[in-house]
């Protein structure tokens, strides 16, 4: 189907300027999860204006939303993001300095991330009118990835049901589509209820809800080194008191468990619950808690992985400006050499030594990292478990630039994220044609997630009841 590919291609190419002017829109509203009204709506509403019927507000949270275009089989699922983080406000400089001080900002490329899988779907919806061809394209509109899991919420209410395949693609230091899985995890936050007393006069009369979560703390602390090795347990405290004459009656902190398994989330996790009622005991405090998100595992997909490195390959990585090489070198300065090696050494990536003093990955390797996890967590790997699914990442950030962080968000609003974005949407509009057209390529993919699963079920980590935290912004400044 190379007519088909040539077509969805040249309408990205023709429409290039208007895609970047998209995702750089997206940068600058910066909205965070659960709250990016103007994001989703300018994607949604592009969506709709290609043809695309779209369903607003699903799963509980008015900024998620599926568009879908087709008929009959195959179905063909294609996600974006485009919730930015709290804190990374930044200028589209080479050094670091906020927009807007203490505001958020793209530390992740997610204005990236959502526009390539609409840039896609549209692509690819063109490409089947153009050459008659049926099937079904879906893209998913998801939410608040970086702190409260949307997809979550949109696999427990079926939105992922009956697809055959599902692609995805996010920014990166390297065009890669590997094979790692990653952690499954528990959010969870945890409040205590004490007594409110003058903490110079009369303390013997107080109970202390600070002294709760410090003793939780410390009882977490020691249980780390009596946990499997690549488990994760990090928190902050949201809450703990007013000023220091007052003894505290009301603390909160925000727990993260994770592990490469779900029963081995749970299984922490109820270690961390005991140790929550044990610092409530020692205190004589109340404990309350809550179950914010879960996510499983990753399934990866290796039949989808090779098809995504094929199209990589054949329509060639970017080519940079001598403007665009200058902004990347900048970048490169703020990043010490030492951080950079370790970045390198962590990917485990075949022949990674010979990137050290490269400023910006150019290359495609095969996908590697079969049977390694990686340490982070994403709710794409829920998806994983409902149908065949890869999130791809192409070089958008010069090599070594830490995650979440300022030059994170200035990279991805200038040339070096333009070209991401449009090579990105590129490989994700040929992938979804290959799984379209190819029978065999779609029943192999389905064949190798089965076996993956190995009889596996999912059991989805939320609560059949559990809402989305629509008001948690509010509550976590209270």
């Amino acid at each position: 189907m190379a007519s088909m590919k040539e077509h969805a291609l040249s309408w990205i190419e023709e429409n290039k300027n208007r895609l970047v002017k998209i995702s750089d829109q997206i940068w600058e509203y910066a909205e965070l999860g659960l709250i990016e009204f103007k994001s989703s709506s300018l994607l949604a509403d592009e969506l709709e204006k290609a043809g695309f019927k779209v369903e607003r507000g699903i799963a509980g949270m008015p900024t998620a939303f599926v568009a879908t275009w087709g008929e009959s089989k195959p179905v063909i699922g294609i996600m974006g993001e485009y919730d930015a983080l709290p804190g990374l406000s930044q200028k589209k400089v080479p050094y670091k300095e906020p927009l807007d001080p203490g505001k958020p900002g793209h530390g992740c490329g997610h204005n990236i991330h959502g526009t390539t899988g609409m840039a896609a779907a549209i692509a690819v919806k063109k490409a089947m009118e153009k050459n008659h061809i049926k099937g079904t394209i879906k893209f998913f509109g998801c939410p608040a990835e970086e702190n409260f899991s949307g997809k979550v919420f949109m696999v427990r209410d079926g939105y992922f049901n009956g697809l055959d395949a599902v692609i995805s693609h996010h920014p990166g230091s390297m065009n890669s589509a590997n094979l790692k899985s990653c952690l499954a995890l528990n959010s969870v936050k945890f409040s205590f209820y004490g007594k409110a007393a003058h903490a110079g006069g009369s303390p013997d009369q107080g109970r202390s809800a600070l002294d709760a979560v410090e003793l939780m703390d410390v009882g977490v602390n020691f249980m780390r080194e009596h946990v499997i090795q690549d488990a994760r347990i990090h928190y902050m405290i949201e809450k703990g008191g007013d000023q220091p004459n007052i003894v505290p009656d009301y603390a909160r902190s925000w727990y993260y468990v994770r592990a490469p398994e779900r029963d081995q989330v749970e299984y922490i996790y109820k270690w961390v619950l005991e140790i929550a009622e044990g610092a409530a005991k020692m205190t004589r405090t109340k404990l309350k808690y809550e179950l914010i998100g879960g996510l499983y595992n990753i399934i990866p997909n290796r039949t989808i992985c090779e098809t995504i490195v094929s199209n990589m390959r054949e329509i060639g990585t970017p080519k940079y400006s001598d403007e665009e090489l200058r902004f990347a070198e900048e970048i490169a300065k703020s990043i010490p050499p030492e951080m950079k090696l370790e970045q390198l050494r962590k990917s485990k990536r075949p022949g990674w030594e010979k990137l050290v003093d490269k400023l910006i990955d150019d290359e495609v390797p095969d996908p590697w990292g079969e049977g390694d996890v990686s340490h982070g967590s994403t709710d794409v790997a829920d998806v994983s478990w409902q149908a065949p699914a890869v999130e791809f990442n192409t070089a958008t950030w010069v090599l070594g630039t830490p995650g979440h962080s300022w030059q994170n968000v200035a990279q991805s609003g200038v040339g070096l994220g333009h070209k991401s974005l449009i090579f990105a949407a590129k490989v994700m509009a040929a992938t979804a044609i290959d799984l379209l057209t190819d029978e065999d390529l779609l029943k192999r993919a389905k064949e190798e997630h089965k076996r993956r699963l190995s009889g596996k079920k999912y059991r989805c980590p939320i609560p059949p009841d559990a809402k989305p935290p629509l008001d948690i912004w509010e509550k976590s400044a209270k």
